[in-house]
């Protein structure tokens, strides 16, 4: 499945943000630094998804941005939709790969319309934690 980095860099900037602690705002410098994003790509981004009502931000000092809704109610799917919408799907006549085409997009769609940005920060955490090297001598 090829996404373009634009739909990359959202879905590292929402899995982000759903592995900070909930509520808080988080500032886009923390995010760009964490994620290895461009920070004047990543407030595009970021002003796009909040059009799309998956983050909400806060302005000032304490401000930044935070999950629209808990991590556990947005998919990765979701997302995907979302950034993608506008890239055009496979065109022309049908051959021989059409169908398995077609097969392989409800697979992938199938697996990523169920998993949510929490259990993929659980995940995550899980596997951060199972190889932490043992220093004892």
């Amino acid at each position: 499945m090829n996404i373009s980095v634009k739909t990359e860099y959202a879905l590292h900037a929402i899995f982000d943000l759903a592995v900070q602690p909930q509520g808080e705002p988080v500032k886009i410098a923390e995010i760009a630094r964490r994620q290895k994003i461009p920070q004047k790509f990543l407030e595009l981004i970021l002003s796009s998804l909040k059009q799309g009502g998956f983050v909400e931000s806060r302005r000032g000092a304490e401000g930044g941005y935070r999950l629209a809704r808990p991590a556990d109610q947005i998919t990765v799917g979701q997302v995907l939709k979302y950034v993608e919408q506008s890239k055009k799907t496979r065109r022309g006549a049908p051959d021989a790969f059409t169908d398995l085409w077609k097969r392989v997009d409800a697979a992938i769609g199938a697996l990523v319309d169920t998993t949510t940005f929490a259990e993929l920060a659980r995940r995550w955490k899980e596997a951060q934690t199972r190889f932490v090297p043992n220093w004892d001598i």
